[in-house]
């Protein structure tokens, strides 16, 4: 019981809620949100929303770069930081645009995503990742 409540953990305890944590936002956001915009590129870029004056194309373009892409290399634990940027300024405009920053409610979801992307943008990929790897 004294386990349960305690503040103490491990090293791999934390490493492992950082892949389960990659894993779970990286494949629902490529999966739900990121494999859709890129199937229907051609027929969703032209009626996107243009919340930076970009041009619809331009701005969907960024979006299906960050939800497939980046979140292709955080699932690989690949550039993990990095591919982070995108999802947190993907999420951010996300939140305040189009669910204008209801995060009680419509917003809930992208302010979720928001906080998981930011914990990983801070904590980093955990020892299993191919960042790991490649930082031998």
């Amino acid at each position: 019981m004294r386990k349960l409540f305690g503040a103490l953990y491990s090293d791999a305890s934390v490493n492992i809620a950082m892949l389960l944590l990659r894993l779970v936002l990286g494949l629902i956001m490529m999966v739900a949100h990121g494999f859709d915009k890129l199937k229907n590129f051609g027929t969703k870029s032209h009626s996107f929303s243009d919340p930076f004056h970009d041009g619809s194309v331009i701005s969907f373009s960024t979006v299906v770069f960050a939800e497939f892409f980046c979140s292709f290399l955080i699932i690989l634990g690949l550039l993990t930081r990095l591919a982070c940027v995108p999802l947190i300024l993907v999420m951010s405009v996300a939140l305040y645009t189009a669910h204008h920053a209801e995060i009680f409610g419509g917003g809930e979801r992208a302010a979720l995503y928001l906080t998981g992307y930011l914990v990983l943008l801070l904590i980093g990929p955990g020892k299993i990742s191919m960042d790991r790897l490649i930082g031998r």
